[in-house]
């Protein structure tokens, strides 16, 4: 917020110059012919410049100027060039931009009793420059005081983990507090966001464990599921080797094929489990064909 001219008002400064440049001029002629006339000239020229040139004023384009005549409020002017009447007339610029104020680092307990330290910044831009100037006295240093209250309000009522996963939500009804609160000032609130929140170091090491022992918790289902699956699979390979004699053996020259030339691998072949089961029965067999020989001769 400014008082007096906008600082960039170089068009009264150029027309001060003018002005006096030219009533120099005049005043070089008349002091020709009449000396005396020519200083009350001089003074009279000087008085006017100073008058017509400090009733032109001008606002840049994000500026608005108010107008107060007699310490009453007259008009809102701006951007652009405008007349005011000197002497009765005051005016105050305001920026109607975007303005940013910092939310300093304070304490707040939230619900559960934990302390935490919290800042943010708060955006806002002015509405209406006549309400703004009129109704406080600073609605920078006011709407910062107001959004430190609405922030330590808003935080006290919530626990530790909800200021933790919904920050989005608290900064807008944080802000819906400051726009309640700062409501006929002609300010309008634009956005408010929460930086940093700190909390104390013992709490941040037992946070810290907490998160690696859910991390492991996670690690271990993981792998456990992935066991579960492996063997359920690896059931369903023998099953199926089972019901296909070849696979067995396709499977054993996949083995030995992964295995590739090299010198150092050495590989026992192993007979097929039928082939060893058919050399058991032939066994067999040939066993009790002696017997019942042996049996015949004895009976003879």
């Amino acid at each position: 917020m400014g008082n007096g001219p906008s600082a960039v008002n170089y068009i009264s400064a150029l027309l001060f110059l003018v002005l006096l440049l030219f009533g120099g001029a005049v005043t070089y002629f008349i002091g020709q012919a009449n000396p005396a006339l020519a200083v009350g000239f001089a003074m009279s020229w000087v008085l006017f410049d100073v008058i017509v040139s400090s009733s032109i004023r001008m606002a840049v384009q994000w500026e608005k100027a108010v107008v107060f005549r007699l310490g009453k409020f007259h008009t809102i002017k701006g951007p652009g060039l405008f007349m005011v009447v000197p002497l009765f007339d005051q005016v105050k610029t305001v920026d109607t931009r975007v303005l940013v104020v910092n939310i300093p680092k304070q304490q707040v307990i939230t619900r559960d009793n934990v302390p935490v330290t919290i800042d943010g910044v708060l955006f806002f831009r002015v509405e209406n420059a006549a309400e703004a100037i009129i109704m406080v006295q600073d609605y920078r240093k006011m709407i910062t005081q107001y959004a430190q209250t609405s922030l330590r309000d808003v935080i006290g009522q919530l626990t530790l983990d909800q200021l933790l996963t919904e920050r989005e939500q608290i900064a807008k009804e944080i802000e819906q507090h400051v726009e309640k609160d700062t409501k006929g000032w002609g300010i309008e609130v634009t956005g408010l966001r929460m930086q940093d929140v700190d909390m104390p170091e013992e709490l941040k090491k037992m946070m810290s464990r907490q998160a690696s022992a859910e991390r492991e918790k996670r690690a271990t289902i993981t792998k456990a599921e992935g066991d579960k699956e492996a063997a359920v699979n690896l059931a369903l390979a023998a099953e199926t080797m089972a019901r296909s004699p070849g696979a067995m053996q396709l499977r054993t020259l996949q083995t030995i094929d992964g295995l590739g030339p090299t010198a150092s691998n050495t590989v026992i072949m192993a007979l097929p489990l039928d082939i060893v089961e058919g050399m058991g029965a032939l066994k067999h067999l040939a066993s009790t064909s002696t017997s019942l020989a042996a049996t015949e001769q004895a009976a003879k």
